[in-house]
């Protein structure tokens, strides 16, 4: 009798469990008093410009609302009169980096994760500066979103070139949403980037209200005015802060969004500044603040003339669909 035949087993392939996804992180940071203790504007106008008086007089202007702040900025570098690298000369001696930011940002480049400066200020001057104290090589990792210069070869003319054209000659918020536009196309997987902003003043509130996650500078204006308005944020006394709350944000994150369709914990356009800001509709906060400061970088539009709007109440509004209930 022929041996009965032994069907053969069909081979299951063991199925890999799915690897946790990792949303893509990218870092806007703020240059003057964020990366660098000084101002580098500041720097040239007190050598080679108006003076610190008349400076301060100005700036005046633009916190009193009397002046738009891109009115007030072409009179200050319209002021100087110095070659580009004679006045570097002084900033070279006097600009002081954050002690732990260099080593930051090698944290980004090894972990792939883009870092930019946007700024209201001139980029050949920021680009040299980072060039200087970086290296050319490091620096030309960082993109730098910010006004361009003409600046004649004798010095004795200093324009700067605005990227839009409103009262404040760069719009932060626009740059970062055209940043997170970009990237979301890149973004193959379902994920949504996660946008960081690093910040020290009120100039950076446009850009700060765009962001999943915010730092601010420990002990200036705009850890001040989170605090006044209860605006979630994280502060920091260097750049070795943001890096391990970054650390710490990234799993946490990578653990709300590993394989189970669960949603991060930095759910993108969730947070405050985009539930209640808008160019239409202006914060019951900023409308009773009584700086009109905060108010001309927030909503310059609106507050170009010294004027206040009725008060009206702010719905809450649903995170995921910005419509009020």
């Amino acid at each position: 009798m022929p041996a009965a035949l032994t069907p053969p087993v069909p081979q299951v392939k063991a199925i890999a469990p799915e690897a946790p996804k990792k949303r893509k992180v990218i870092c806007f940071s703020d240059f003057d008093g964020t990366i660098f203790m000084q101002d580098t504007g500041h720097v040239l106008f007190d050598a080679y410009g108006c003076g610190s008086k008349k400076r301060e007089m100005l700036d005046e202007q633009i916190k009193t609302g009397e002046r738009s702040f891109r009115d007030v900025s072409e009179e200050m570098w319209g002021s100087l009169n110095v070659p580009f690298d004679d006045g570097f000369e002084v900033m070279e001696k006097t600009l002081e980096i954050d002690v732990d930011f260099q080593s930051f940002h090698k944290w980004c480049l090894a972990n792939e994760i883009p870092f930019n400066v946007i700024s209201a200020g001139l980029k050949p001057i920021l680009r040299k500066v980072l060039d200087t104290f970086l290296g050319e090589e490091e620096s030309s990792h960082i993109q730098i979103i910010a006004n361009d210069a003409e600046i004649k070869e004798d010095g004795s003319s200093w324009k700067p070139i605005w990227r839009h054209d409103t009262e404040l000659g760069h719009d932060k918020a626009l740059s970062v949403n055209e940043a997170r536009a970009a990237a979301e196309l890149t973004c193959d997987d379902g994920t949504i980037p996660l946008i960081v902003f690093i910040g020290d003043g009120v100039s950076d509130l446009p850009a700060a209200r765009e962001a999943d996650v915010l730092f601010a500078r420990r002990g200036l204006r705009l850890e001040e005015y989170c605090v006044e308005h209860k605006i979630k944020y994280i502060p920091f006394d260097t750049f070795a802060d943001i890096q391990t709350k970054l650390e710490e944000i990234r799993k946490e994150d990578e653990e709300k969004t590993a394989g189970h369709g669960l949603p991060a914990i930095f759910n993108p356009r969730a947070n405050m500044w985009r539930r209640v800001s808008s160019k239409q509709a202006i914060p019951r906060f900023a409308v009773m603040s009584p700086s009109k400061e905060e108010k001309m970088f927030l909503w310059p539009e609106a507050y170009t003339e010294l004027k206040t709007p009725a008060i009206t109440e702010v719905n809450e509004i649903d995170p995921m669909t910005r419509v009020q209930a």
